[in-house]
């Protein structure tokens, strides 16, 4: 197995905040990352220290074969970052926009580099379209076009399919995982459950801390939740009666039906039992990536200070 990310003890404190407490991050050659947790978890800056644009307060490894931090100028050359907020100048054309990154990264033949890079992502037809004209599908799909038309090998995307509709973000993850296909490791931070499911493995951050990670199969083994769901008329209703009975570790409702999980077999089936009557109809199920991740949310997080006191 060859790492294109092998990092330890990485840390970033901001005053008084610690954003990422020494964490170790570690990414195989080729394959694609879903980088999770909650908004002000440490993924950006996480993402940011990776590619040079922040200074770590600690941390060492390699990132692409390079000493890292220490080579972060020759790291940064490799890497293809694509922000969370469309950054590219909105009074320019697509094409105009191209032109400008080639000549960032002084690639040679700029005309052909362009023209090969519209033709991969489909953007062709609309190179004379004003970015700032575009639809949040389209300026995403330009974003990834700026961020990869230097063939780099390792792409950092930070929540990039944030605002953008379903067909976009399926179109998106089809020109992921064709880069992939190609060698391009890729790091991607996003809140979407599906979206992780697509990831060859995950990492969960929490509050600076690595928490979880490995495939979406071996996150819900790890997590030792049984789930239950109830389905029948209005079964969502039940919430209200299971929330905060003992045994019961996180009631969730999916659409009509119901989720019910525990780290107690026997805890949460005598939770439910009052309930297992018509119209309802329980069955074991196997907890979802989303189940897994508002579970680990709720078993990290601070206790109150009055307990902590």
């Amino acid at each position: 197995m060859t790492l294109a990310i092998d990092v330890h003890d990485l840390s970033k404190s901001f005053g008084a905040m610690r954003a990422v407490k020494n964490i170790a991050i570690q990414v195989e050659q080729g394959h694609i990352t879903g980088f999770l947790g909650p908004n002000g978890s440490g993924k950006t800056t996480s993402l940011r220290m990776l590619c040079g644009l922040l200074t770590p307060d600690s941390g060492s490894g390699q990132v692409l074969g390079f000493d890292f931090p220490r080579e972060a100028e020759a790291i940064k050359r490799q890497v293809g970052y694509m922000t969370q907020r469309f950054s590219l100048y909105e009074d320019l054309t697509i094409e105009e926009n191209l032109i400008f990154i080639a000549r960032v990264y002084s690639l040679a033949h700029v005309a052909k580099r362009v023209d090969e890079t519209l033709d991969k992502l489909g953007l062709t037809h609309r190179r004379k379209q004003l970015a700032g004209q575009l639809s949040g599908g389209w300026k995403q799909r330009l974003a990834l076009a700026a961020a990869v038309m230097h063939e780099p090998k390792l792409l950092l995307l930070d929540e990039p399919t944030a605002g953008v509709d379903p067909q976009a973000r399926r179109d998106f993850w089809d020109e992921i995982h064709r880069l992939s296909d190609e060698g391009m490791t890729v790091l991607v931070s996003t809140h979407y459950m599906d979206e992780a499911a697509r990831c060859h493995d995950i990492a969960y951050i929490f509050n600076g801390d690595l928490i979880a990670r490995g495939t979406n199969d071996e996150l819900i083994e790890q997590s030792g939740l049984v789930t239950f769901e109830a389905e029948g008329p209005r079964a969502d209703r039940l919430s209200r009666e299971l929330t905060g009975v003992p045994g019961i570790d996180m009631v969730a409702p999916f659409g009509t039906a119901l989720h019910v999980s525990g780290t107690n077999r026997a805890a949460l089936e005598k939770a439910i039992a009052p309930h297992r009557h018509p119209p309802f109809v329980w069955q074991e199920v196997e907890p979802t990536l989303e189940d897994v991740f508002i579970h680990l949310m709720r078993t990290h997080a601070p206790a109150p200070a009055s307990q902590a006191a």
